[in-house]
């Protein structure tokens, strides 16, 4: 049996090889290395894919939240809510540009923010709502989206864990996550479901001014060379990164059924082990499961770890502490709450290995390994 790792990267890497090495070989010939040909074919196609107007690529998907706050013009002093539990990023940004985070408790089961805990964080100073798609999964969209228009709010959905997957209004129209609030942040870390060989990220939108602001304010808020329009960044996608996030787009939805086929076996094995939680699945989203993060009850989350580790199993925290309480934020913004439900997560998640070269031995050996733990727990 392969030695099981939480994600395999090079086992994917053989299976597309020559189709990426080729497009590597495609840039180094022609030496357009920055907004070359590869970037701007890659951008269409992901466009395509997500049903999107925009797709403006960045440097990494912290860049991507951070030009699209500049983009909208939040200035220092606005409030942003956004989930306490979830990576540090979504809320750096937010201090770095002078905006004050509001961090809020999540919901239980599926870990994202919702339409209740938002707005009873609102007052006077809020312009702007962060929800962070975490795992894999959409935050119930419909909901926050009324909550927006109705106090006229700006949605920036943090999309950097759930690329590819499918949110379903109450009418029955569908949109692609990144494609719902005003604008989408995605990150193409080399772990996530769409990953690069380095850092790469992307913003979205459908709204042509917006995005042409975006689009400037990441390339030195140029208008033309050495014109500058706006204050800007400089974050830029690659194109030896654009050709390799070309190639393996065509491959993600066969990335993410692999996946399921994962979560799925999961689900069922661990059905009867009182002691777990599985995933939630909202009936309204697919779910990609960039993370199987399941919730260890009773506090059997630390020692439930160091037996999968004892027996040759990684697994992974995300997140062991609230963002309320890192050191770098502490009076920053503010909190709404005792946050008790991000602190139970923070002691309670695990997250086991998925990704697309998982073995039927691999899932068999897991499922074996923590079925034993339980029984003599």
């Amino acid at each position: 049996m392969p030695k099981i790792q939480m994600v395999d990267l090079q086992g994917q890497y053989r299976k597309i090889q020559r189709e990426v090495d080729r497009s590597i070989k495609d840039v180094l010939k022609s030496a357009a290395f920055i907004n070359g040909p590869k970037v701007k074919e890659f951008e269409t196609n992901l466009a395509n894919y997500l049903d999107v107007k925009h797709v403006i690529p960045c440097g990494n998907g912290t860049d991507a939240l951070q030009i699209s706050m500049m983009g909208l013009g939040l200035k220092p002093g606005d409030e942003v809510i956004v989930p306490a539990f979830t990576y540090v990023a979504t809320v750096e940004v937010a201090a770095l540009l002078g905006l004050n985070p509001v961090m809020v408790d999540v919901d239980k089961n599926t870990f994202n923010l919702t339409a209740e805990i938002v707005e009873q964080a609102l007052n006077v100073h809020t312009r702007a709502i962060v929800p962070v798609h975490l795992f894999g999964q959409s935050t119930d969209m419909e909901p926050l989206m009324k909550i927006a228009e109705k106090y006229n709010l700006q949605i920036i959905e943090d999309n950097a864990q759930s690329i590819g997957t499918e949110y379903t209004f109450s009418d029955g129209t569908k949109k692609k996550t990144g494609n719902i609030g005003n604008v989408g942040c995605i990150s193409f870390y080399p772990s996530k479901n769409l990953g690069a060989y380095g850092d790469a990220g992307a913003v979205t939108t459908q709204n042509d001014e917006l995005a042409d602001k975006i689009r400037r304010i990441a390339s030195h808020g140029q208008s033309e060379k050495y014109h500058h329009k706006y204050i800007g960044v400089n974050s830029r996608l690659d194109a030896i990164q654009a050709a390799i996030l070309d190639v393996k787009l065509k491959y993600l939805d066969k990335y993410v059924a692999a996946r399921q086929v994962v979560a799925d076996y999961y689900d069922k094995a661990f059905a009867d082990i009182e002691l777990l939680q599985t995933p939630e699945r909202l009936p309204q989203s697919t779910h990609v499961f960039h993370q199987y993060t399941l919730i260890v009850k009773e506090g059997h989350r630390d020692a439930l770890k160091s037996f999968l580790h004892e027996h040759g199993i990684p697994s992974m925290i995300y997140y062991p502490i609230p963002l309320t309480e890192q050191e770098a934020f502490k009076g920053r913004g503010r909190k709404v709450g005792d946050l008790p439900i991000t602190k139970s997560l923070c002691a309670s998640v695990l997250s086991l290995p998925i990704h697309t070269e998982m073995t039927d031995d691999q899932l068999e050996y897991i499922a074996e390994t923590i079925q034993a733990y339980f029984d003599n727990a």
